[in-house]
């Protein structure tokens, strides 16, 4: 327990997925945070307490150069083929978080990237 703790310290008030990793009776925690996850830290929003504050929104802004930071970070999880793929899904769950990019809609950076006007590196 003390392990997970330690490993989630950052991650306080924010649900992250933890991996537990058993060798020779030794447990080792590893955490393994979702994209919604890494938006909503990346926000900065002060921490909160999940069991009283509830349907929080988060309409904060995030630059775009931290949705690349992101999607490097998630690429190993992605299904997408290609860096474009997976900067497309983190725009995916932005919509869902309800968050803005550049002061724009999810949406329409995303319609910008597949029109190749925002340049994504390989």
């Amino acid at each position: 327990g003390d392990d997970i703790m330690k490993a989630t310290k950052d991650w306080k008030g924010l649900k992250v997925t933890c991996k537990l990793v058993v060798k020779n009776r030794v447990a080792t925690a590893h955490v393994t945070p979702s994209v919604a996850s890494r938006l909503i830290r990346a926000l900065k929003e002060p921490p909160r307490d999940r069991k009283k504050v509830k349907n929080i929104k988060h309409d904060g802004n995030i630059a775009f150069a931290e949705i690349l930071k992101i999607a490097k970070e998630a690429k190993d999880k992605s299904m997408a083929k290609d860096m474009k793929g997976v900067v497309l899904e983190v725009l995916g769950t932005a919509v869902s978080v309800g968050c803005t990019i550049d002061g724009q809609k999810p949406q329409d950076i995303q319609q910008q990237v597949v029109d190749g006007k925002m340049k994504v590196p390989a």
